[in-house]
């Protein structure tokens, strides 16, 4: 039976949506009414499409994404560039963001990651047209190296198919490049725009231009296409850190809760980011059944950081402090016979507390990050008779990750108590670590001390520079793949069916090239012109942020900086970090057999994929006094077999079925047999080669409803079943095995993989998106009011995984890392007379970071919920100019990590309240406006 309904019947399904999306852009309303020029109507087909004219970004976009997405075999969302080519986020991750499912992970609030449906970023795979891209960092595909200028479309698969690589778990983003056949003939586009920061009035610059062309050669036809694109953003960041930890020495009644911080720290940023790309297309069509393209693009991302970074280690005398179980009086004393640390004694907690002779340690620190992808792609696409199809393409990636540091600074405090300062904490806002500094006075006794007046300019504070570093280092993954798949149509058990067999390889090269010079004698330091006196080498410039320090300092002149390495350059010779430095090789042959049945009611598209996986890796190892190249092989068959139903309620109705394998791969450091140190940010991280792939299969059920004469609505459910989770185990390393240099690592963080016991994420996800236009008289509306349009999605989520045990902790019941319970997008928008606003915000919730093996550092971490509103407004002065204006990040909400020991207590038989008070990371980013042109002949 088929199902029909009038438009007016629909009119009143949606009616309660349209309206709410009038009172979220009613504001614009007003403007939009002055105007006197009258954008035309969109036509309705007799098929019910909607055939968008005039300047209506917002409207041809959602068009041409409902479009591709309808017409797919399998479970997709697309965003499809406007009308006139743009896109309106400036990075992939920006774009895709909006998308239901769809959350994002920011660094210095700037989207960064992508996780689908709130699972871990690195199940979803990034490609170019649809080739799998090795991001600079690694399998954590990077989605803010990629502009969205060198976009035509973005299609987000969320239901894997035979032909995408079985590492594919939560889905893939299919980045569809331009092409001169995009457009009817030459086609021209430019933007320009000038912006500024909120915090610290930094200067954002943007501008990208593309150009087409199609010529007529040899009664075939090429299409030509060049772009370009160019975007800056300064930036300061506002940060305080805390590192909590259990003290042996804590033994009073209560110390199995308590966490007490080791150590706090402020890290202050001057940023300056800039994403380059350059990117070129060759289309030739000799006939209507051959196409052959050369395809080659250039994405550069730099990362200009300088760090101030004040750190105050709290636990450095934690020996003076005795161990005793018996109970004693809490109140406060200031005169206290040990440093105050972890004492209840004296009347300290965790959260507020004096600590006596506190030791500053001070990095200033200079950074050149540049990461880049390279890919050229040459591919070909030929029918034959009897409906035969030929696809073959060969590509070359080179991805490189340049984590470079031009120099760092290291200023510690003396050994002597009286002249390092008294610091009074108080952490119980956990949106701000509040710190007082005071002198440190000896009493008569000399294991007494007190507090003397307030210090503000922490830079008074005597410190001695302890050491210099110069870094160079560069990972560079080289990847190759090359591509044949045949397909026929046919008729098929009544059906016409495509039947396809494929063969693909690929082989990724990651190599980490790491070499360092480490000056610390004063002899070195004069050499390389270091001042003795910090003040000689920092500026008396103004505190660029807004976060109450608590004290005052001076940020370090980066021209002294470079100054000072240039000379540590020409006067040492760099040495190789052996330890760090690892050559890790990955092959995979794979083989897919799949085929699609179309009929009347819909369609069927299945098959499965085969793997071959061989891994080689290569690292310097020492075993006792040996010190020599060892190398870890392994390999490995897997299966990914699929299935997708979809069925045809009527011409507007679909219902998706699917079944779905995929295999998560450790990443390409975290397979070499070594490990790797980074003394800046103090963490050790170790390689696995015998870690195994995280296993999962899925089920996904969608219902889809495509409205007339205007909108679309769609609700689903999703289960994956997850097993050899991969999870970063953290902990303290505890060892003085790789102390050199006079460099104490023991205290540093150990960051390494491993597999998990089983696990199962399942849920709930809903769309919906419309426009008054075409309901306004059913509605009984004035024709102005067509312009409101409404956007939202929902995914909610429950996720589970069983933690292994760990020594004398049981295993435990936890949340798979990356996991957000709860993501949605509320947009709403105002589009007419050459005016087009929207409104967009995002919620993320709260998601697990890392899973501890015990309560040394104070549990699991979690990053707190995350939200975002940004607002854009464009207004067509004529078909071909237009202006726009950006504001982002309005709510201006900051990014924060806490610990959460309250699971990993209860698992040892310790019960306690969740409490997410302990913050551990905090960062501020500040609004961000813009505005600028766009021109498009």
């Amino acid at each position: 039976m088929t199902i029909r309904h009038s438009r007016r019947e629909a009119a009143a399904a949606v009616r309660t949506l349209l309206m709410s999306s009038i009172a979220i852009a009613a504001f614009s309303a007003t403007s939009a009414y002055a105007q006197s020029s009258t954008a035309p109507l969109p036509d309705e087909t007799e098929s019910g499409d909607i055939v968008v004219k005039g300047s209506r970004p917002i409207a041809e976009s959602q068009e041409a994404a409902l479009k591709t997405q309808k017409e797919s075999d399998s479970l997709v969302a697309v965003i499809s560039a406007d009308g006139v080519g743009r896109l309106p986020d400036q990075n992939i991750a920006q774009a895709v963001g909006r998308l239901a499912g769809v959350g994002v992970e920011r660094d210095q609030g700037q989207a960064r990651y992508v996780s689908l449906r709130g699972t871990p970023n690195y199940w979803t795979t990034l490609s170019f047209d649809g080739i799998n891209v090795v991001s600079p960092e690694g399998r954590d595909a990077r989605f803010d190296s990629v502009p969205s200028a060198i976009a035509s479309q973005i299609i987000v698969s969320k239901a894997v198919t035979p032909e995408m690589p079985g590492e594919t778990v939560a889905g893939n983003i299919n980045v569809i490049t331009r092409s001169a056949f995009d457009y009817a003939g030459g086609h021209i586009a430019a933007k320009g725009g000038f912006g500024v920061a909120e915090l610290g009035s930094r200067k954002q610059y943007e501008g990208s231009l593309v150009a087409a062309e199609r010529f007529n050669v040899g009664g075939g036809e090429l299409g030509v296409l060049l772009s370009g694109s160019y975007f800056e953003r300064g930036q300061i960041t506002d940060n305080f850190e805390v590192d909590y930890e259990r003290v042996a020495q804590d033994q009073r009644p209560g110390n199995l809760t308590r966490f007490w911080a080791q150590e706090t720290e402020n890290k202050l940023y001057r940023l300056t980011r800039r994403n380059y790309s350059v990117s070129g297309r060759l289309d030739y069509k000799p006939d209507s059944d051959n196409t052959i393209s050369a395809r080659s693009i250039y994405t550069i991302f730099t990362d200009d950081e300088a760090r101030d970074n004040y750190r105050f280690d709290l636990d450095d005398r934690q020996n003076d402090l005795v161990a005793n179980t018996a109970d004693c009086a809490r109140t406060v004393n200031p005169t206290p016979t040990t440093s105050g640390y972890a004492d209840v004694c004296i009347g300290n907690t965790p959260q507020v507390g004096t600590v006596y002779g506190v030791d500053i340690r001070q990095r200033a620190t200079l950074r050149a990050f540049r990461q880049s992808i390279f890919t050229n792609t040459i591919a070909g696409d030929h029918d034959f008779a009897d409906g035969w199809h030929l696809m073959w393409l060969g590509n070359y990636t080179e991805s490189k990750d340049d984590r470079s540091v031009v120099g760092e600074a290291a200023y510690d405090s003396p050994s002597t108590r009286t002249l390092r300062p008294t610091i009074g904490y108080d952490f119980t806002n956990r949106n701000r670590g509040t710190l007082a500094l005071f002198t440190t006075n000896q009493l008569s006794s000399p294991t007494r001390f007190q507090a003397g007046p307030r210090v503000t300019a922490i830079d008074s504070f005597a410190k001695a520079p302890v050491s210099f570093t110069v870094l160079d280092a560069v990972d560079t993954t080289k990847a190759y793949t090359g591509k044949l798949v045949v397909s026929r149509e046919t008729g098929l058990f009544g059906s016409e069916a495509t039947l396809k067999a494929g063969f693909q390889f690929d082989q990724r090269t990651k190599v980490a090239d790491e070499n360092r010079i480490l000056l610390n004698t004063a002899a070195q330091f004069n050499t390389v012109g270091l001042p003795t006196d910090y003040n000689q080498f920092s500026l008396n410039d103004a505190f660029l942020g807004k976060i109450p320090l608590g004290y005052t300092f001076r940020y370090f002149d980066t021209d002294r900086m470079r100054a000072v390495a240039t000379a540590a350059r020409t006067n040492f010779a760099f040495v190789p970090q052996t330890d760090n430095n690892y050559e890790v090789r990955e092959q995979v042959f794979a083989g897919f057999v799949m085929g699609t049945l179309k009929y009347d009611w819909g369609s069927i598209l299945g098959g499965v994929r085969i793997e071959h996986l061989k891994n080689r890796g290569i690292a310097a190892a020492t075993i006792g006094a040996t010190t020599g190249l060892i190398t870890a092989e392994s390999s490995q068959t897997l299966f990914f077999p699929s299935l997708h139903f979809n069925y045809n309620v009527d011409d507007t109705k679909k219902l998706r079925l699917s079944f779905n394998t995929g295999a998560a791969r450790a990443d390409y450091d975290q397979l070499r047999p070594n490990v790797v140190i980074n003394d800046p940010n103090q963490t050790i991280s170790g390689g696995n080669p015998s870690v195994k792939p995280e296993k999962a299969y899925g089920f996904d059920a969608y219902f889809e409803w495509y409205v007339r004469p205007q909108g679309y609505f769609s609700v689903g459910a999703y289960y994956k079943n997850v097993r050899d989770v991969l999870y970063t185990q953290s902990r303290t390393f505890g060892s003085d095995a790789l102390d050199s240099n006079g460099i104490d690592r023991s205290a540093y963080i150990f960051r390494g993989i491993t597999n998990g016991g089983e696990g199962r994420v399942f849920g709930v996800e809903a769309t919906a998106q419309f426009q008054l236009e075409p309901w306004t008289s059913d509605l009984g509306l004035p024709e102005w009011m067509g312009g409101f349009g409404i956007t939202a999605n929902v995914t909610a989520n429950d996720s589970e995984v069983t933690k292994p045990a760990v020594g004398t902790i049981p295993s435990r019941r936890v949340r798979l890392p990356g996991t957000s319970d709860l993501i949605y997008n509320i947009g709403g928008y105002y589009e007419k007379y050459g005016l087009s606003i929207s409104l967009q915000y995002q919620n993320r919730s709260t998601y697990l970071d890392t899973i501890a093996d015990d309560l040394t550092d104070a549990g699991d971490t979690y990053w707190a919920g995350d939200d975002e509103l940004d607002v854009s407004a464009r207004y067509a002065i004529t078909k071909n100019v237009e202006v726009y204006f950006d504001a982002t990040n309005l709510l201006n909400q900051p990014g924060r990590r806490y610990s959460e020991p309250g699971n990993l207590l209860t698992a040892t038989g310790i019960p306690t309240p969740r409490s997410d008070v302990q913050t551990i990371e905090f960062e501020r980013f500040g609004r961000r406006f813009a505005g600028g042109f766009r021109i498009t002949f």
